[in-house]
């Protein structure tokens, strides 16, 4: 369900006074969207075939200082322009915003017009052709978790961070009287993001004192991702409105449920058939879906740098906290990296459960159908399912343990640079390397409390 506006209804709806701002996105390394607010009629009259953004945006950290060392962009270069491309079957109202509408965007070069390689956009399109190519359409759903704190964000800013406050007390899973106290944030975060063509299914309580969990229904991958980006704005900014904050960080306290963005995915032949069931089998998973799930297995080490992109991201990964440790399949069974689910049904799916919330879905999706497509093209066999509880389980494939780890599998992967090509791995390992360098520097609060007095 992409965007819920056409071109002539935004003209329409301009002309009226109903509409008076349209917002140009674009998807940055974080996932983030960054762009400009448009005076609508300058939109509709024209603006609406590009507009032009520094292409440092896509070579900064998540403080938005340029990093030095990108090949794609630095002072060496003087920081030019991207062309920033409206697509305009994105272009929806966004009702928690007055008078505004909202179009995402693809980077091109200015000069040729070919897209950016390293855009996250970019790259999962390119994985989708490829799916296409071979006869599939990749169908994708991501669960969003997330924290919501009494504290605005403006509290925080000036010093709060010390005094975070969920919104609740307690352990709020599928807990329906808690989530009432909450819902004058949620229903409108419900309604909100169906006004903007998201298509949401629910919103429930999550396993921790405060955390919320809001699902959509599945689409096609670039859509899913699309839906993903435009959800964690739209949370974010409803919880502004109403003086308070939420956090998608995957760990925000060492103490509590990490929150995870699990990725449902499926392959449907180009006329709508699914593809990956077979009632015949045990678990109704086809040959297709087998190979497809190897692949995964096969690269599962190499492509958790784009599943877990901060240092931050691997604290998620404890056990008994249902993030998973290894990265194995098993049916039905939350304790596995890879979950199969929906045996039997046209449904049948695979549930990577390592992606925390704080991934950016364009390069998590656009890795996880790399290494299934692999597997499909060298008909991977698959590993035999593994059962019972896998936090216990030893001598079995792990979750890198760092993202220092995670990198240098990232660099070193043979099917990510065929893939993705050698440029975009060389930029991600970078961001990753910044990411790690930024992190190894920084005196903690827990180095404080532990060293201060009895080092």
């Amino acid at each position: 369900m992409p965007g819920n506006m056409t071109l002539d209804q935004l003209k329409l709806a301009v002309s009226s006074g109903e509409i008076d701002t349209v917002i140009v996105a674009l998807i940055d390394m974080q996932g983030r969207l960054m762009g400009k607010r448009f005076h609508a009629q300058f939109f509709v009259d024209g603006g609406h075939t590009e507009t032009h953004c520094c292409n440092y945006l896509l070579a900064v950290d998540m403080e938005m200082n340029p990093v030095p060392g990108y090949k794609s962009a630095g002072w060496e270069q003087g920081y030019g322009d991207y062309a920033l491309r409206p697509d305009l079957a994105t272009l929806r109202r966004i009702p928690w915003l007055p008078a505004t509408a909202l179009v995402l965007g693809d980077l091109v070069d200015h000069h040729t017009g070919e897209d950016i390689a390293i855009s996250p956009r970019a790259i999962l399109k390119r994985q989708v052709a490829r799916a296409r190519a071979m006869g599939f359409e990749p169908m994708m759903a991501t669960e969003l978790e997330f924290f919501i704190f009494e504290n605005s964000y403006e509290n925080l800013r000036d010093g709060g961070l010390r005094a975070l406050a969920p919104i609740s007390a307690y352990n709020e899973d599928y807990n329906l009287f808690q989530t009432t106290k909450e819902e004058g944030l949620m229903r409108a975060v419900r309604n909100g993001l169906y006004g903007a063509g998201v298509p949401i299914e629910n919103t429930k309580g999550e396993a921790d004192s405060g955390q919320h969990e809001v699902n959509y229904k599945y689409s096609n991958a670039l859509d899913t991702a699309d839906n993903h980006v435009i959800v964690k704005q739209g949370v974010k900014e409803m919880a502004h409105a109403a003086g308070k904050s939420v956090t998608f960080m995957a760990k925000y306290d060492h103490r509590k449920a990490g929150s995870s963005s699990h990725i449902h995915q499926s392959l449907w032949s180009l006329d709508g058939k699914a593809s990956f069931a077979d009632h015949d089998d045990a678990h109704g998973m086809s040959a297709v879906m087998k190979h497809f799930l190897a692949g995964q297995l096969a690269h599962a080490r190499d492509i958790t740098a784009f599943l877990a992109p901060y240092v931050n991201s691997y604290k998620r990964f404890t056990i008994g906290m249902f993030a998973p440790t290894k990265a194995v399949w098993s049916a039905d069974n939350r304790t596995a990296g890879f979950r199969v689910c929906g045996a039997h049904t046209k449904a049948v799916r695979v549930e990577c459960r390592i992606p925390g919330s704080d991934v950016n879905p364009y390069l998590a999706c656009a890795a996880l159908l790399a290494a299934g497509l692999d597997g499909i093209e060298k008909k991977m066999a698959l590993e035999p399912e593994m059962k019972g509880d896998m936090y216990s389980a030893q001598g079995i494939r792990e979750i890198p343990h760092n993202l220092r780890e995670a990198a240098d599998l990232l660099k070193g992967s043979a099917m990510l640079r065929a893939a993705f090509g050698g440029d975009v791995v060389d930029h991600y390992h970078h961001a990753a390397q910044w990411e790690i360098s930024e992190t190894d520097r920084v005196v903690t609060d827990f180095e404080l409390q532990r060293l201060l007095e009895r080092a």
